[in-house]
This record gives structure tokens, C-alpha cells and sequence, in this order.
């Protein structure tokens, strides 16, 4: 590379510098230093690698790429303004980390273009990555390297590469061998706390390579051995590290390479020095016409590559132009819903008694062979589970085909890499683990709901009803936990018809996840006939009415709407009518009209019954002691007996109502 090249790559990398310390500056808070650190990376992939057109955000072939130090977002933002995305002015960078604007303390998907995940815990980017990864040679596998042949490209921090789902993430990636994976590591040496050696002394290539990743450090000040090791990543058979050792806040005289470049604004005595050592004497948010132009080149070659691959799309046959634009637009199959009407229906007829979790594998076996696009897995836990289908066979490492993925012991990653097919897109991702590790789940299922992705995360063993394995494996308070995520439905069916009814909401939801929490024992059906409309996409539903007017609404969810039943019965032979009402999903209920509400809740007093916490119930029923359900953790036996001794019984439910209904 030149001398004048390289010069012209430095002041280009100075624009990215100064726009974030300004940003950061007049926002009075924000991370200035990793975006001056890797303002060099960032200057060599867009100006020689990344293949994008800000004219076209969603373009489906472009190259991702996941800041996943998501601190740095004004990395990000100044890279966009620069190149020219339309939502993202220069107003928008004044405004930074203020209310409304599209450039938040941490990149947020949807917020703006050219932002391709939300991140900011670190790791998750990471991981989004690695599923982006794994859906781009999926859908390559099934459409040809003609439509779907793109890289995905990763900043990430030391704080990405400390935190656990690290590991996970980057021993999928390396056993799939994602070829396509490319992640440039900000080798800085400096966290919050200040010099990483306070707390770690890992060989990152070393560990890397362990997973089967190739590696190579460089210098990430040097244009020329960033450019070569790009070049090199993108001709590898195995995805890559680029550990790139760069200094934090490069070009503040004082503070680059301390702790202080990390999460402060630099001072304005700071930030005038620093524009001295850079030789950028324009004021704050002014860009020189001259850069701002070699940066809005760059944007001709991505927009070249983009009108080729239309014509490649256009001369596609018009069976794969038609499958690859229904997948990428996220629309389920025409006959999508007939496959889960016939089932529903033969469900209804049969009245099979099933654990739910062998209820959902009977729907699952019908919708995967309805709609390819459904790619599934599991933590290790296929059998459990019960979610791989005769359609969905192994994803190995060179056939990527394969719409079932292994995971192994790894629910962190499963889970943000789910996101990242999701992100993807032109997949629906759903996996699988008990109810219980729902926690290490947790964070990607949050990110899940903040972005509004269909991802579908099936949690098995969901109560005490699993049994033998004891309070470590039986969840309590995991249902009210997750029904505290906003924007995510939890769906809890009670019998196989319910579980048809629940997958079929929970893949026609396109704006947020879904959980279904299913049992390991077997329900019997309580459904009287068969209802056309779907009953569960309400929310609750009265699924045993009164005998009349009823003087008392039982409420329940799973397995225990089984146990509202028998109480009904019981009562009903004491002369005491009450309505059983089933609400698989809360949240799907809390979106209804006021007038449905009510009518399904009733006017009389209401008791609620759940294999889990009181929490979150009260706003069902006056108070806590009209739940009848768990108060602390489960315990080792045969679930029946468990049942017995928490109390969860018919027995106990008529107790409470005649409690509630004694004068």
C-alpha cells in the first residue's frame, strides 16, 4: 500500500475518530475509545471488504456486520453517516444518547439502517454472529452461492471475549466450520477496571484455534496487514480470529491507552490536543467535503454488487424466485395454515392423552414438512425436548442442508444464535431445553423481545411435574420470571390441542418471541369439540363453563388446568357452579378488548391454580391466598406424590373457593 493510500485511509479513519469523541463530548457520557482504537479496522473493511449499499439496507446478499462491543456504538453511527445511509444525518450524531434519536447509548436494531443487531451485553454479538453465520450457509446450501454468498464480519472487545457465551459460541462455530465468519478482535489490553492483566491472561489465538478457528494477529494501526489479513479470513475453510492489537482512544495525547479512553467523555482540553496529533483541525461534526466524498464512494461498489444479484435473483427459475422471496420476506407457506387446521381438527377427534411436549412434536412433525424455512435444535436434549422431526435432519459441518442443529451443552449460545438466524433472516429458528435453564437463556431471550424477533424457544419439564430429578431441574419461579419480559408471550398449553394452537400463534407473532413451556407428563384432552377459531391466540378462554351463572371463575394454566377440572366436578356435586378458565398465554390475554376480558374472567370472586410462584397472579384475583400453587422450591419423587404434598390438587381448589365464597 502507498504512502498516499495510506494517507488517504488516515484521514478517512480520523473522521470516524473525531465524530465519536465530539459525539461523546456534547452527549456528556459515552465510550470514545474503542471507536478511535478500531477506526483503522473499520476505514479498511468498508473501504476494501464490506459489501453493502446504504441505498438498499436490507439488501438480502449484503455482508453482515455485528459491532458486538456495542459500547462503541458511535463506531457504528459515524460509519453510517459517513457512508450515507439516509436515516442517519449528522443531527442524528449531535443527538447522540438522546431521547427519540436513531443513536442510542447502544446500537438497537430497527432504530436505524446498517444496524444489524441490538448489542451492548457483551458476547451476545458475538453470538447473534455466529447464527447469521449458520443461516447464510444454510440458505446457501438450499438456494446456490448465486443468491445467498456473503460474509459476516465481527468487532468484538476483550469484555466479548471474557464473558462465558464466548466460548460457546465460538466452539459451535468452529465444529460447523462457518467458513463465512470473520471476527476482528480490539486487542486493546484495557477494561473498565483498567489493564486486563488485573484479570485475565488468556492466549485468545491459542484458544481460538482449539475450537478450529483459524487465527492471525496483526497490528490494527497498519492499513496494509489489515487489508492482507482480510484477504487472507475471507479465502479460509473455518471461520477466523484477527486478534488486532490497536491502542484504546488512539490519537488522544494522554489518555489513549488508559482506562480513562474507555467510558468518559475526553475533556475538551483532551480533544483539542487530540485533533492536534491528528492533523484534523475542523471544528466539532464537520467533515471535510473531500473525506466525506471517499467515504460516500465506497458505497458504488456495494451498490454494483446489489443490482448483479437482483439480475441473478430476476434470471432465477420462477419456483426458486418465488420460495426465496416468500422466505426472505418472513411469510409462511399459502398451505401454512390448512397443515395446522387438519391437524388441530384430527387432534380435536383423536382427544389423545399426551405429556405436551409429545403433543408438540406431533405439530412440529407436521409444520416443518409444511414450512422449510423452520430450522431446529436442541441443548443436548433432543430426546427430552422431543424437537427434531423426520423433515428436520442434522446441520454438520460441509452440509449445511440439514435443518436441525445440535448445539450441545450450550443454552447461552443456542439462544443468541437463534437471534441471529432470526436476524438473519429468510430462517424461523426454534430450539429446545428444560423450563428450568430458561435462566441461562435469559439474556438472548430479552434481546429477543427488545428487537421483536420470531424465534420460538421450547422449554420442556416446565413444573414439578417432571418429577424424580428434584428442585435443581423443577421450575418455579421461571414462568413468572419470563411473563416480566415485556414483548415476549409465554404460552403454557393444557392438552394436545392447546399445543397445536400455541405453535400456531406463536410462528404467526412476527413481532416478538415466544416461549413454550411444555410437560414431561401426560394430560388428557379437555376440549369438548373442535373449534375452528384458535381459542389459545386470545390468551384464556372459558375452557368448562357453568351449569348456569357461575359463582366463582377458576383459573389455571398447563397441567393444572387438568386439576381445575376435577375441582369443578367436585364442587359441581356440592351444588357450587364455577367456570374453569384456561389462559396459556397472559400476555396474549392482556391485549384483548376490555369487553372479552371480561366476559372470560367473570363478575364473582376467582381462583387461580399454577404449578409455579404466586407472582404476577394478584392481578387475576384479590390476593395471593386464592393462588393455590408453589411457595418455595420442589423436591425428589414421582410427581404425583409431589402434587400431593405441595398441595396442587382438586381437593384444594374447592377448598379456596369455598373459602372465597363463605360468608
Amino acid at each position: 500500500m502507498s504512502s498516499t493510500e495510506d494517507g488517504h485511509l488516515r484521514e478517512m479513519a480520523n473522521a470516524i475518530r473525531a465524530l465519536s469523541m465530539d459525539a461523546v463530548q456534547k452527549a456528556k457520557s459515552g465510550h470514545p475509545g474503542a471507536p478511535m482504537g478500531m477506526a483503522d479496522l473499520a476505514t479498511v473493511l468498508y473501504a476494501r471488504h464490506l459489501r453493502f449499499d446504504p441505498a438498499a439496507p436490507d439488501w438480502f446478499n449484503r455482508d453482515r456486520f455485528v459491532l458486538s462491543n456495542g459500547h462503541g456504538s458511535m463506531l457504528l453511527y459515524a460509519l453510517n453517516y459517513l457512508t450515507g445511509y439516509a436515516d442517519m444525518t449528522i443531527e442524528e450524531l449531535i443527538n447522540f444518547r438522546q431521547l427519540h434519536s436513531r443513536t442510542p447509548g447502544h446500537p438497537e436494531y430497527g432504530h436505524a439502517g446498517g444496524v444489524e443487531t441490538t448489542t451492548g451485553p457483551l458476547g451476545q454479538g458475538f453470538a447473534n454472529a455466529v447464527g447469521m453465520a449458520i443461516a447464510e450457509r444454510h440458505l446457501a446450501a438450499e438456494f446456490g452461492d448465486d443468491l445467498v454468498d456473503h460474509h459476516t464480519y465481527v468487532f468484538a472487545g476483550d469484555g466479548c471475549l471474557m464473558e462465558g457465551i464466548s466460548h460457546e459460541a465460538a466452539s459451535l462455530a468452529g465444529h460447523l466450520r462457518l467458513q463465512r465468519l470473520i471476527v476482528l478482535f480490539d486487542d486493546n489490553d484495557i477494561s473498565i477496571d483498567g489493564p486486563t492483566s488485573l484479570s485475565v491472561s488468556d492466549d485468545q489465538c491459542a484458544r481460538f484455534a482449539s475450537y478450529g478457528w483459524a487465527t492471525r494477529q496483526l497490528d490494527g494501526h497498519d492499513f496494509a496487514a489489515i487489508d492482507q489479513a482480510i484477504e487472507w479470513a475471507k479465502q479460509n475453510d473455518r471461520p477466523t480470529l484477527l486478534a488486532c492489537k490497536t491502542q484504546i482512544g488512539f490519537g488522544a495525547p494522554n489518555k489513549a491507552g488508559t482506562a480513562a479512553a474507555h467510558g468518559n467523555p475526553l475533556g475538551d482540553e483532551e480533544i483539542s490536543a487530540a485533533r492536534q496529533q491528528l492533523g484534523w483541525p475542523h471544528p466539532p461534526f464537520e467533515v471535510p467535503a473531500h473525506v466525506l466524498q471517499a467515504w460516500r464512494d465506497l458505497s458504488e461498489r456495494g451498490r454494483a454488487e446489489r443490482r448483479d444479484w437482483e439480475g441473478r435473483l430476476a434470471a432465477a427459475s420462477p419456483d426458486i424466485r418465488t420460495e426465496f422471496e416468500r422466505r426472505a420476506a418472513g411469510r409462511l407457506p399459502a398451505h401454512f395454515v390448512k397443515s395446522v387446521a387438519d391437524l388441530k381438527e384430527s387432534t380435536a377427534r383423536e382427544r389423545p392423552t399426551l405429556a405436551t411436549r409429545k403433543a408438540s412434536q406431533n405439530v412440529l412433525e407436521v409444520i416443518t414438512a409444511a414450512a422449510p424455512e423452520l430450522v431446529g435444535g436442541s441443548a443436548d436434549l433432543t430426546g427430552s425436548n422431543n424437537t427434531k422431526t423426520a423433515a428436520t435432519q442434522p446441520m454438520q459441518a460441509g452440509d449445511y442442508g440439514g435443518r436441525y442443529i445440535h448445539y450441545g451443552v450450550r443454552e447461552h449460545a443456542m439462544a443468541a444464535a437463534m437471534n441471529g438466524i432470526a436476524l438473519h433472516g429468510g430462517v424461523i429458528p426454534f430450539g429446545g431445553t428444560f423450563l428450568t435453564f430458561s435462566d441461562y437463556c435469559r439474556p438472548a431471550i430479552r434481546l429477543a423481545a427488545l428487537m421483536g424477533l420470531r424465534v420460538v424457544f421450547v422449554m420442556t419439564h416446565d413444573s414439578i411435574g417432571l418429577g424424580e430429578d428434584g428442585p435443581t431441574h423443577q421450575p418455579v419461579e421461571h414462568l413468572a420470571a419470563l411473563r416480566a419480559i415485556p414483548n415476549l408471550a409465554v404460552f403454557r398449553p393444557a392438552d394436545a390441542v392447546e399445543t397445536v394452537e400455541c405453535w400456531e400463534a406463536a410462528l404467526q407473532r412476527t413481532d416478538g418471541p415466544s416461549v413454550i413451556a411444555l410437560t414431561r407428563q401426560n394430560l388428557p384432552a379437555l376440549r369438548q369439540a373442535h373449534l375452528e377459531d384458535n381459542q389459545c391466540a386470545r390468551g384464556a378462554y372459558v375452557v368448562a363453563p357453568a351449569r348456569g351463572e357461575p359463582s366463582a371463575a377458576l383459573l389455571a394454566t398447563g397441567s393444572e388446568v387438568e386439576i381445575a377440572v376435577a375441582a369443578q366436578e367436585k364442587l359441581r356435586g356440592e351444588g357450587i357452579e364455577v367456570s374453569v378458565v384456561s389462559m396459556p398465554s397472559q400476555e396474549l390475554f392482556e391485549a384483548q378488548p376490555d369487553q372479552y376480558r371480561r366476559a372470560v374472567l367473570g363478575q364473582g370472586p376467582r381462583i387461580a391454580v399454577e404449578a409455579g410462584v404466586p407472582l404476577g397472579w394478584t392481578r387475576y384475583v384479590d390476593d395471593a391466598a386464592d393462588f393455590v400453587g408453589m411457595r418455595g422450591f420442589g423436591a425428589s419423587a414421582p410427581y404425583k406424590q409431589l402434587y400431593e404434598h405441595f398441595g396442587i390438587t382438586a381437593d384444594a381448589v374447592a377448598a379456596a373457593v369455598r373459602r372465597k365464597l363463605a360468608p
